[in-house]
């Protein structure tokens, strides 16, 4: 299939003015294929040719103009419109389409749990022309007017208000101009809660199966839908574009979430079944607040291009949790950014695939380079830089600036350019030199500070090794007189880097000096010698959350560079979390100690007593929490527990019990969790994992089965799941993704080591046959994540050397390999 190429998509956007699409979807022709008519109205400003995509199952008939064109011409995805002449034109395409299972066009899915059928589109990029004909680029924005024909006892819901016409057949108001990627249509027996805010019908639907859980979170969903809503109309002044609002959680989604205007899709793994943190709680939320501000910076105002998807993806990820901070309890969202998804961005940024927050337009030459961009640069780097620029340009500048944007290109599309123009425009600062500065560079910068005193007073310089300019505050603390674990904030100071010269303070030397205080900026700090020395006797008696998440990130970052041994970081773990008060620093802290430190940077040898201070770190949480104060830190120290346990016996007696003495009780999720971590340890067998499923068939049950039996330590069980992943392709991505995680386990090394070299030519097939979607799980949870050593790397490195993939696949490769090497060096450092 071919892709679309920029220069195609400019002459494409030149010659043709897209005025409507008409299409009627059928989805009761059977369980694998739906009809797909349309209608596409447009004008060609001159006379010559262009063409048209769709990915059809079998093409039954075209005409242009009232003229048939044979159905036989169809390229790939490409349908020739030759001899176009000046002027409108009417074109009509009947075919069938083939449902997915990949999370990709029209997916299907049969809850089995009841038995009853859902089928909803994810669209983005490229996608639109597995559901109907489109001129599929951003910028040929156009009216979608639809009609579906369904099952008798569905509901359809799509990007304005869907109604029932008669018998099986809906009809949806047809939203003002969007893009081909933002139709969005979710057809199935939803369960659904509606309600109405500020004249608008509001809904949240989801499985008839999830419809208690869903019910139980209802009035948190639409409360903090009603808040972000609320919020972004006092900072924004265009109005909220479109006629309704309704969330959908769908079954196998393969985003978070989609902003499809008027109807976004979320994961339903956001309707919990079983017991969660606030922390999960406050992600929900964030979603929340992310996905809606897409319909103003997304949805509104769209991307020309997708050189410039960071200005979708930074602005939602900014304002989702700007605004969750500012309009809902979750006051403390940005420890959590900055914890437990700011690392997503530094990690990505020192990979050799790293490119700019705002690539160079040369640099996303078609749609296959610009799916690889969405990463942790255009998240969370990108949200960073934006929060460094309100730092430095003011809120009130830069609020200013986005609606002058809005105002200016509402319902029509724009670049980078129109943005900082935009900006420029609310604002005498030089915001085109911070853009050139800040957004189309690459790498993090590294911030170290050189600190002397004397009895009065104290001085600060700063290195920086980097370009770019910074506004950060320094944060300087003192020993509390009354207790030596705990620290008092003396002074705060704003400075500008790069410093014209140091800086002097007042009084005695601090005992801590904390570059980026308040995470305002996006680099790496460093501690100097006597600062580090503090913190770690007093890093959870700092009193700022976000203080500590920063001092965090510093060692993370220090342990990753081969500065700090990675067995210090989990002694700085023994000695404050069981007295850290932030669950999101928690939770942070114990999954790179677990994921990274324990099961990728120390030796198989060091191994065992990592997990022994893990467990030893959870205990002392499991003890503290015993008075049910804090459930949501017990809930993780469980997690944590189960998962570094090398003995089955405290796991086996929990099952058996159904719960952990005091609590919590095991609810799906955990008892699937003991499950797992028995069939790694070799505790539990086949027939244990077929019961526990007939206890739960749900999908999510489905999917601890798949886990389970791959993790079974057994050459039988690992030769069934490879076989399911890579030499089969009924798996759906939600069940090849269980599978895989099952499949390599730090503990089992031995048992599958022949399958590491297997790895790398049987991924490439797989990619090859099934695609962007499924090439991403396998280079994601396929890959041999725990064969650290040479070997393995130069498996690796010959594969991409030497093999043809496609570029969802080489693209994770390349970061996982680059991971692989990192590991090995820190290896090596400690």
């Amino acid at each position: 299939m071919s892709v679309l190429t920029r220069d195609e998509a400019q002459t494409r956007a030149q010659f043709l003015d897209v005025h409507r699409y008409t299409i009627a979807l059928d989805l009761t022709t059977g369980e694998d294929t739906f009809d797909s008519r349309t209608v596409i109205t447009f004008t060609a400003r001159a006379a010559g040719d262009t063409f048209v995509e769709l990915k059809p199952a079998t093409l039954r008939s075209v005409t242009l103009d009232g003229r048939p064109l044979d159905p036989a011409a169809l390229a790939g995805n490409r349908l020739p419109l030759t001899g176009l002449t000046a002027g409108e034109h009417e074109l009509r395409v009947d075919a069938a389409m083939r449902y997915s299972r990949t999370g990709e066009g029209m997916h299907r899915f049969t809850d089995p749990a009841d038995g009853e059928t859902y089928v909803y589109t994810q669209l983005f990029m490229d996608d639109v022309q597995r559901v109907f004909a489109a001129f599929d680029q951003p910028d040929l924005k156009a009216v979608f007017e639809l009609t579906v024909t369904a099952p008798d006892d569905w509901t359809v819901l799509g990007n304005g208000v869907a109604t029932r016409t008669e018998g099986r057949h809906w009809t949806v108001a047809a939203p003002p101009l969007i893009s081909t990627y933002l139709v969005a249509v979710a057809a199935g027996p939803w369960h659904s809660v509606r309600t109405e805010h500020a004249g608008l019908p509001f809904g949240i639907h989801c499985r008839r199966s999830l419809a208690p859980h869903l019910d139980a979170d209802a009035d948190e969903i639409l409360d903090i839908t009603r808040a972000c809503y609320d919020r972004y109309h006092e900072k924004f002044t265009e109005p909220y574009p479109f006629d309704s609002y309704d969330q959908a959680f769908v079954p196998e989604f393969n985003a978070g979430a989609m902003e499809n205007p008027g109807l976004v899709t979320f994961r339903d793994e956001f309707v919990y079944r079983s017991a969660v943190t606030d922390t999960e709680r406050q992600t929900r939320a964030m979603v929340i607040a992310h996905e809606m501000a897409h319909m103003w910076f997304g949805d509104l105002v769209t991307l020309a291009w997708w050189d410039d998807i960071w200005l979708n993806e930074s602005f939602a990820e900014y304002m989702g949790y700007q605004t969750l901070t500012e309009a809902t309890r979750f006051t403390d969202t940005w420890v959590d950014f900055g914890i437990g998804r700011k690392s997503w961005g530094y990690d990505a940024d020192q990979r050799p695939s790293t490119h700019p927050v705002a690539p160079d337009p040369d640099a996303v030459p078609d749609t296959a380079s610009a799916l690889l961009n969405f990463d942790g640069i255009s998240y969370a780097k990108g949200a960073s830089a934006l929060r460094q620029l309100v730092a430095w340009l003011g809120e009130k500048d830069f609020l200013a600036g986005i609606n002058t944007h809005f105002a200016r290109h509402k319902f029509a599309n724009a670049t980078l350019a129109d943005f900082i123009d935009s900006l420029a425009h609310a604002t005498d600062r030089d915001v085109h030199a911070w853009a050139e500065r800040w957004l189309r560079t690459t790498g993090v910068d590294t911030l170290t500070p050189r600190i002397s005193g004397t009895g009065s007073g104290w001085t600060l310089d700063v290195g920086r090794d980097g370009s770019r300019p910074h506004h950060v505050t320094v944060g300087a603390y003192d020993l509390d007189p009354a207790d030596p674990a705990r620290l008092i904030r003396r002074d705060l100071l704003e400075l500008d880097l790069p410093l014209t010269a140091p800086v002097t303070a007042a009084g005695h030397r601090p005992a801590l000096v904390v570059l980026n205080d308040g995470d305002l900026t996006y680099a790496k700090i460093r501690l100097d010698t006597a600062s580090w020395d503090t913190a770690l006797s007093a890093l959870s008696g700092i009193p700022d959350p976000l203080t500590r998440a920063v001092i965090w990130n510093a060692a993370r970052d220090m342990v990753r560079d081969g500065d700090l041994a990675a067995t210090a970081y989990l002694d700085a773990a023994r000695a404050h979390l069981p007295r850290e008060t932030d669950l999101a620093l928690v939770q942070g802290v114990l999954a790179f100690a677990a994921a990274q430190i324990t099961d990728r940077y120390l030796s198989d040898t060091d191994r065992p007593a990592a997990l022994a201070t893990l467990t030893a770190i959870s205990r002392d949480l499991i003890r503290r929490t015993e008075d049910g104060e804090n459930p949501g830190l017990r809930l993780t120290a469980v997690r944590h527990f189960i998962d570094a346990a090398t003995q089955p016996d405290a796991l086996q007696e929990w099952l058996e019990s159904g719960g952990v003495p005091g609590g919590p009780e095991l609810d799906p999720e955990l008892r699937w969790r003991v499950l797992t971590r028995l069939a790694v340890l070799g505790a539990v067998g086949p027939a244990a994992i077929d019961a526990e499923l007939a206890r739960d068939p749900s999908a999510t049950g489905q999917e601890g089965a798949a886990r389970c039996h791959a993790a079974l330590p057994d050459p039988g069980a690992k030769a069934r799941a490879w076989a399911r992943l890579f030499e089969t392709d009924d798996l759906s991505n939600y069940l090849f993704t269980a599978t895989a995680q099952g499949f390599w386990q730090p503990e089992q090394a031995t048992l599958v080591r022949e399958y590491v070299p297997r790895y790398y030519t049987e991924a490439v097939a797989l990619a090859d046959r099934r695609g962007p979607a499924i090439a991403d799980a396998a280079g994601r949870y396929a890959f041999p994540l725990y064969a650290v050593d040479e070997e393995s790397l130069r498996l690796g490195r010959k594969c991409l050397d030497g093999a043809e993939m496609i570029p969802a696949l080489r693209r994770k490769l390349v970061d996982q390999l680059d991971d692989l090497h990192r590991a090995l060096r820190v290896r090596t450092a400690s």
